[in-house]
């Protein structure tokens, strides 16, 4: 069941998942086919792990639904708004009878619904106040925030802790996705992110948020599960209209 505490919520805890079950094995089955998932025991590292989302939306809708679907212990999410009609056209967890709905409270329905075995709670809209609270909960943090003063409330207590976190933005036609830490943080690489657009100023096409969200969570499903090489001190790019993906190098206050 999700709960809402107007406090900061305990510590998510996930169930010990020494030996999955007999019905978690055929739910798992076509990942745990993975070689590199098997080989890495990622199953049972997902499914000790807890993650704070913050944002419900367009980029925070296919991370919820699809650590929920892969088996992650526990879900922490944070969203303050509500479902407004113009959000239908991307943001997927929602329908026309969630508006005026909280956020939150939906993804968290639609997480359990999708995943029984995942704890789900939801916590209050973040801020430089609840902020480290939360992140001492948890243990990876995924930004899927759509404003500027979130986003980099998120990445300044990230940093202050020592935490990394999975960040992810969309617009217009394109999107970036990035694994940020201690070394390499969001104001190193951007600075200064006065004059960039919205959304709400420059619009966005339905499926890059979910096109870029779906890259968050398979970034965090890389670094929970301890496979592959997550985008650490990269960036990866996408140009929707091209088609077009890259991936940069970055260094710290070079804006790119």
């Amino acid at each position: 069941m999700s709960t809402h505490d107007p406090a900061v919520p305990d510590r998510p805890t996930a169930p010990d998942r020494a030996a999955l079950s007999r019905e978690e094995l055929r739910r798992y089955s076509r990942q745990l086919l993975v070689p590199e998932w098997h080989a890495a025991n990622a199953q049972e590292r997902l499914g000790r792990a807890s993650v704070l989302v913050v944002g419900a939306g367009g980029l925070g809708g296919p991370v919820i639904a699809q650590l929920a679907g892969a088996g992650v212990g526990s879900l922490l999410i944070a969203d303050g708004d509500t479902v407004g009609l113009s959000n239908l056209h991307r943001q997927v967890l929602f329908s026309a009878e969630d508006v005026g709905r909280s956020k939150a409270e939906v993804a968290a329905a639609r997480a359990q619904a999708i995943n029984p075995h995942v704890r789900v709670q939801t916590a209050p809209a973040v801020n430089a106040a609840n902020l480290d609270g939360l992140l001492e909960r948890v243990t990876l943090a995924v930004d899927a925030t759509d404003n500027f003063e979130t986003r980099y409330a998120v990445a300044d207590a990230c940093v202050r802790l020592g935490r990394e976190w999975v960040w992810g933005a969309a617009s217009g036609v394109s999107g970036m996705v990035s694994v940020f830490g201690p070394g390499l943080g969001l104001r190193d690489v951007f600075p200064d992110p006065s004059g960039a657009p919205s959304c709400d100023e420059a619009g966005v096409l339905g499926p890059v948020p979910n096109l870029v969200g779906s890259m968050m969570a398979l970034e965090a499903l890389k670094v929970l599960g301890g496979v592959g090489e997550p985008l650490r001190g990269r960036l990866w790019t996408l140009d929707a209209l091209s088609g077009r993906s890259r991936i940069l190098s970055l260094a710290a206050a070079t804006g790119l």
